[in-house]
């Protein structure tokens, strides 16, 4: 029998880069002493949300990126999906000034309002820009759809995943701002699937006979503000409506420590 790959997935790392080191070190073992890459042919994904809230966004891009490069050359693999607050960055380092219907009225301001910090936007240089630009807004893994955020806004950008990357990679490419503003205002949207709302289990159905796919994993929603837990108690993911979906936002910016999920094989 083949033996199957690790896939290990983390969600919102908000720029709490120590926070982050320790997990793919203590808790996957996937670097070593000097952040090097020894996860072998491991497979890392991240869902999104690198920035904002937290003190190191660009240092934990960095760290991503260079991942990335010495994972491929050791038979491994990290990707990385879009976030929102990955998107809010660009737009106030794209068009600070241009006005938004956000709560503050810019971009910049909206950014800053959302927890924007001044020292990530200073210290974003044309590489980082080129690598968000190239981010997928989402995926499908052994049979997961594997997204940013626990919305159904992606169901405007296209009716297949392909279609939806490329929607997004178009808006990202371009200079149009109400495209971009209107985005961000979709992004609020959270529980979209919650089985405690109406409709959360339909749309959670309806959203991965569209995509394909027997299960959805997402970060996006802090999980303790699913479950009113304190943040510093998640450590594992949150499986809700009826297991179709898999929150994986530790709430690390909120004092969570932060969690690394081990995709299991999927019972079909």
């Amino acid at each position: 029998m083949i033996k199957r790959r690790p896939i290990y997935i983390i969600g919102d790392v908000h720029g709490h880069l120590q926070k982050l080191i320790e997990l793919l070190q203590d808790d996957i073992r996937v670097l070593d002493d000097d952040l090097r890459w020894i996860g072998r042919d491991a497979s890392l994904w991240f869902l999104g949300d690198f920035f904002d809230r937290g003190p190191d966004g660009v240092g934990v891009v960095d760290l991503v990126m260079r991942l990335q490069q010495e994972a491929t050359a050791d038979g491994g693999q990290v990707r990385a999906l879009l976030g929102n607050h990955d998107f809010t960055i660009l737009s106030a380092y794209r068009f600070p000034d241009v006005r938004t219907k956000g709560p503050i009225g810019n971009f910049k301001g909206d950014w800053k309002r959302n927890g924007g910090q001044d020292n990530d936007l200073t210290r974003l240089e044309p590489h980082h820009i080129e690598w968000l630009l190239s981010l997928p807004a989402m995926a499908r893994v052994e049979g997961r759809l594997l997204m940013h955020a626990d919305s159904t806004l992606y169901m405007r950008y296209g009716r297949t995943v392909e279609e939806v990357n490329a929607a997004f990679s178009e808006i990202l490419h371009s200079d149009d701002v109400e495209k971009w503003d209107r985005m961000l205002s979709e992004f609020s949207e959270h529980k979209a699937f919650s089985d405690r709302g109406k409709n959360g289990m339909a749309s959670a159905t309806e959203f991965m006979r569209v995509y394909g796919g027997a299960q959805i994993v997402h970060g996006h929603t802090p999980i303790s503000t699913m479950t009113s837990q304190p943040a510093s108690k998640v450590v594992a993911p949150y499986y809700y409506a009826n297991g179709l979906c898999v929150n994986v936002d530790g709430g690390m910016y909120l004092g969570g420590p932060g969690f690394v999920h081990e995709l299991p094989p999927l019972l079909l």
